[in-house]
């Protein structure tokens, strides 16, 4: 297993733990180097949920379905956060955003 990945499981643990501040220090640590290990994106898309910074958490969850383009379910996830930012801020946009990430989703499921 690679360090980065050593890491990373080292982070779900903080995330498991509710100890997101220092889970979001070590994940912004790991996409220091290497800001294409989606896993990292994903997660901190989570954690970032969680302690309702929804533009943070849109931002990278935007980053993995940007650097995995054909994956229905980072579509989906990512639908998720629109909407839980929606819930957090009442911006309609993300409503719609929401609704476009989860039909790219399925149009990818359809293949």
């Amino acid at each position: 297993m690679s360090d980065i990945h050593a890491q990373y499981n080292d982070v779900e643990k903080l995330i498991d733990d509710e100890k997101f501040d220092e889970a979001a220090a070590a994940l912004e640590k790991i996409l220091g180097e290497d800001d294409t290990f989606v896993l990292a994106h994903l997660a901190l898309a989570r954690v970032y949920t969680k302690t309702g910074d929804h533009e943070k958490a849109v931002k990278h969850g935007e980053r993995v379905c940007e650097l995995e383009p054909e994956d229905a379910f980072n579509f989906t996830a990512m639908s998720v956060t629109y909407q839980k930012a929606w819930a957090g801020t009442q911006d309609q946009e993300y409503i719609r955003k929401a609704e476009d990430a989860m039909a790219r989703a399925q149009q990818l499921n359809a293949r």
